[in-house]
């Protein structure tokens, strides 16, 4: 019984000791497994590179402008934009000018009811006809005077009475067209409120029936011709800002980002509150379509340097990085290749070309760069790894 329970334990030993060789040997050569893709590269074969237009080049040196990035909005010179008010005062008896609606130079905008209207025709013909009377009776003075038949003092009178009566009477036809009444004729309640300039009704501040007097603004009226970029520049960044300096821009509303150009004219003197100057600058090409008070985000180019660029289209964006794709070294299948994703720093972007910083492990290196199709191989690549 003994000599079994020894033979038995022996063969527990010898069954363990083999089953542990055979645990390391597994460790130490493992068999065949998967080679996992770099998460880098992506391989395409020759027919996925032709139907994803993959294009090769190289970094190349171009000319571009450094410049400061700023924002700002398109405004008009005071001249063009008017404030119309009713000089006397009065009542609103009739407008139909809504916000927006186009207006011609001396175009009717309202019409101002007002009982002093009458009044002041009244003074005036009565004025004008105390006028008469008075010419009539210095020329009859002079001519005596000359005659040797009246006294100096009558004729000088009847001089001074003439002379006050005509200031009188210009001073009251001043007024009568100062609120475009008629000068004679049939006396009116009514005057007209007519357009100093054309251009946009910005703003209708009255409606009708309205009291209004002749400090109260009734009417905003804005020329665009002539527009203006109106820049707000930090105070540090002032000292690189000069005189017809080019600015590239673009509209805040413009869902293409279409690129404008206009050029410094004047640079501010003061500093606001916000410690930001004002640079004001003259577009290269009027553009009726273009309105007052919109935001535009701008470049004021303050230098131009010569960079390494590539296509805008060779420069992808995923997340906040910016990527470019080289052709890598690595073995691929006949007809094939695989292209390595970079990340880039990106610079000035300009007529078609973005200034590209490659990182320091990649100088130096004769780098052969996907210039179109790159968005084809980011796509590949994003989807490869959600599929693992």
């Amino acid at each position: 019984m003994r000599y079994l329970a020894i033979t038995t334990l022996l063969l527990s030993l010898l069954t363990s000791c083999g089953s542990k060789e055979a645990s390391a040997d597994k460790a130490e050569n493992p068999g065949p497994v998967a080679e996992k893709a770099a998460p880098d590269r992506v391989t395409l074969t020759a027919a996925e590179q032709q139907l994803g237009g993959v294009r090769l080049g190289t970094l190349t040196q171009r000319p571009m402008s450094g410049g400061l990035k700023v924002n700002g909005v398109l405004d008009v010179p005071p001249e063009n934009l008017v404030s119309v008010s009713a000089p006397l005062g009065g009542f609103v008896a009739r407008t139909d000018l809504l916000q927006g609606s186009r207006v011609r130079a001396g175009q009717v905008l309202a019409v101002i009811r007002n009982p002093d209207f009458v009044q002041l025709q009244q003074d005036y013909q009565e004025a004008r006809s105390q006028l008469k009377f008075a010419k009539a009776d210095y020329e009859r003075q002079a001519e005596l005077y000359r005659q040797e038949v009246a006294p100096q003092k009558n004729y000088q009178r009847a001089q001074a009475e003439y002379e006050a009566l005509q200031a009188k009477t210009n001073a009251q036809a001043a007024r009568l067209r100062l609120a475009d009444l008629p000068i004679g004729g049939p006396i009116v309640s009514t005057a007209t409120l007519r357009a100093p300039k054309g251009g946009f009704v910005k703003a209708v501040n009255v409606s009708i029936g309205q009291s209004v007097t002749p400090t109260d603004v009734l009417f905003e009226i804005v020329n665009p011709e002539h527009l203006h970029v109106e820049l707000t520049v930090f105070e540090k960044d002032i000292p690189q800002v000069k005189e017809n300096q080019l600015i590239r821009f673009s509209l805040g509303n413009d869902s293409v980002s279409r690129e404008r150009t206009a050029h410094v004219y004047l640079i501010s003197k003061t500093i606001g509150e916000e410690r930001t100057v004002r640079v004001h600058a003259h577009l290269d090409r009027e553009d009726e379509l273009l309105l007052p008070g919109t935001f535009v985000r701008a470049v004021i180019e303050t230098n131009r340097v010569t960079v390494p660029t590539l296509p805008e289209k060779a420069v992808v964006q995923f997340g906040a990085q910016a990527y470019v794709f080289v052709v890598a070294a690595s073995a691929a299948p006949a007809g094939a290749a695989t292209y390595r994703m970079v990340p880039v720093t990106r610079g000035v972007n300009e007529d078609g070309y973005t200034e590209v910083h490659l990182p320091a492990t990649e100088q130096g290196q004769s780098l052969r760069f996907v210039t179109e199709g790159a968005y084809s191989l980011l796509g590949k690549l994003k989807n490869a790894e959600e599929e693992e």
